[in-house]
């Protein structure tokens, strides 16, 4: 297993998830979108892979480099 974990550029609260486990995700998908500062800013996967894992919960607050989303990353 190849695990990947995505994190938070920014402190703000988990508005949306957008994936469960066990979805494939390509590179450049939007997984999930943050609110911080009355904006909506998207995370997106920076590798293709699938959700083994969702580290937040939908209106969680999250800090800047947190973790939220592992993936097995295609090779």
């Amino acid at each position: 297993m190849n695990k990947i974990a995505l994190v938070s550029e920014i402190s703000g609260s988990v508005w949306k998830i957008n994936c469960n486990i066990g979805d494939f995700i390509e590179e450049g998908q939007e997984v999930l979108i943050i609110e911080s500062m009355k904006m909506e800013i998207p995370v997106t996967s920076n590798v293709s892979g699938t959700v083994i894992s969702i580290l937040v919960d939908e209106g969680e607050m999250v800090n800047e480099d947190q973790k939220l989303i592992e993936l097995d990353k295609k090779d």
